[in-house]
């Protein structure tokens, strides 16, 4: 038997938003918005080994270089229907459209993205791998 592991370190992020839920029969359905709170999780098997990440899974610093560009232009003090292009911008649909976006932008050792829209309520996303 082997034994394996791994780190997961995250870095959060915040962000005020505008979306409206069309399909919600509640108050969501009329334009509203959130101080939104979220986390991207990097997981990696290894830690460098020498350089200025020695110790480290990743610099946060780094990053922040991955979600900062995307807080800037699609997120941040934006109407999220429209900049994201989800007609229905729920938590679960906003923390898979980021998990995407910085996919996409190679971020590596991407393992989860976490949104809350209020104190009390949240979605996480992960790719699942089936095997």
């Amino acid at each position: 038997m082997s034994i394996s592991h791994s780190w997961t370190i995250y870095k959060e992020f915040r962000f005020e938003a505008a979306h409206i839920l069309p399909h919600h029969k509640g108050k969501c359905s009329r334009l509203h918005g959130h101080s939104w709170v979220g986390r991207v999780y990097i997981t990696k098997d290894s830690l460098y080994r020498t350089g200025s990440q020695q110790g480290m899974v990743m610099d946060f610093n780094d990053i922040n270089n991955y979600i900062n560009p995307i807080l800037e232009n699609f997120l941040d003090h934006y109407y999220l229907n429209e900049t994201t292009g989800l007609e229905n911008p729920t938590s679960e649909a906003v923390a898979k459209w980021i998990f995407e976006k910085l996919e996409k932008e190679g971020l590596p050792g991407l393992e989860m993205v976490e949104v809350r829209e209020t104190c009390t309520s949240g979605a996480r996303y992960t790719k699942s791998i089936n095997q």
